[in-house]
């Protein structure tokens, strides 16, 4: 009789251990009130990652500057675009202005969890494996960037591309919160003149 209380008491304090551990989350992830500059808003899946913004600026060695952009470095700009939370109408300072081809590309990320669908943008410089041929929509290839969590090293599928300037941004969302340096990327279509 005693063994079998020891072992129902066992059971009910396992019970409640694996509860308990359903209902906490993990200190990696960010709930949306924590970290809403840093949700992406494109589309489809893109709502439910996180961005990884670099302050470095770094871009690929290989991307040329802009001969004449609409929107010259140093200068300011209003966001006509939603890629992420507080990002649409928020004036943006243009860090760099380059030349090249975007991509809209849907991929899964190698960190698991949802199909990431028409996320806006990814460049030419950073796909692997890639000369100055413009992709074909569908075609598979394998992502440099670090834009969001889980992208890098990933395979994607073109949905579309544009020639193109693209622009890095820095500006501080119109819901609040801590200034987003060098976004990558923006295109002269998302800006407008203030």
């Amino acid at each position: 009789m005693k063994s079998k209380k020891i072992m129902l008491g066992t059971i009910v304090m396992i019970a409640a251990l694996i509860l308990a551990a359903c209902g906490t989350t993990d200190n990696n992830e960010t709930s949306p009130k924590e970290n809403d500059e840093d949700m992406e808003m494109d589309s489809g899946s893109d709502e439910d990652m996180e961005m990884e913004h670099s302050d470095s600026g770094e871009v690929p060695d290989d991307l040329k500057e802009a001969a004449n952009p609409t929107y010259e470095v140093g200068s300011k700009a209003i966001i006509e675009t939603d890629h992420m939370e507080g990002m649409k109408n928020a004036e943006a300072t243009i860090v760099g202005a380059y030349d090249t081809t975007a991509y809209v590309i849907s991929y899964t990320p190698t960190t698991g969890g949802d199909r990431v669908e028409d996320h806006k943008w990814v460049i030419q410089e950073e796909i692997k494996d890639v000369e100055n041929e413009t992709l074909d929509s569908g075609t598979e290839v394998t992502i440099e960037a670090d834009h969001m969590k889980g992208m890098e090293g990933a395979t994607a599928e073109i949905e579309s591309s544009e020639k193109t300037t693209v622009y890095m941004i820095d500006y501080t969302p119109t819901t609040g919160g801590e200034e987003v340096k060098n976004h990558k990327w923006v295109t002269d279509s998302e800006l407008s003149a203030e």
